[in-house]
């Protein structure tokens, strides 16, 4: 068993399971585009649904999105059909948590499903009273997939962090 991270490591941690969260979504007329297909807009939403749960599983605190490094949509997911979320945190720092959702769309009559979306957010547990940033629970890695994810979540929080450190365009600086 690894703990991630060591900000608070003489607390007790919590597991990738004990916070994982799945959430379905029936794709309905009015969240369609005018090709008879989810919205992409409707899906991001749904994704910072679920890894909002995620995350106040994790810490029970109010948490609010920080980033989304990387969203991908493979394939559509039509009127009808299902889009199912699946979402588990990949990383914990001090005050802030990556969560990875897979989404996947089901035919509810042939019971067909395919991979249609990935996407990592960060989210920042904010202590209610002052509403600034406030340490979480560490993560306890149980397996080598969860292991595997964590050390590929390490190297996105690197280039998050280079990309932030980095001047922008037109700025001084």
């Amino acid at each position: 068993m690894t703990v991630s991270g060591s900000p608070m490591a003489g607390r007790p941690g919590q597991t990738v399971r004990d916070s994982a969260a799945e959430m379905a979504q029936l794709v309905l007329p009015h969240e369609a585009n005018v090709h008879g297909t989810v919205l992409g807009g409707t899906v991001m939403h749904w994704i910072d649904l679920a890894a909002a749960v995620v995350a106040a599983r994790h810490c029970r605190r109010p948490v609010v999105t920080a980033a989304i490094d990387e969203m991908s949509f493979l394939a559509p997911i039509q009127v009808g059909q299902l889009a199912l979320l699946h979402g588990r945190l990949t990383l914990v720092d001090t005050s802030s948590m990556e969560i990875r959702v897979d989404v996947d769309s089901e035919d509810l009559m042939s019971g067909e499903r395919r991979h249609t979306s990935t996407a990592f957010v960060t989210f920042v547990a904010l202590d209610p009273v002052t509403r600034r940033p406030i340490e979480v629970p560490p993560l306890v890695l149980e397996t080598d997939d969860e292991r595997a994810e964590h050390a590929r979540a390490l190297e996105r929080r690197r280039h998050r962090l280079a990309r932030r450190a980095a001047p922008r365009p037109g700025s001084p600086g």
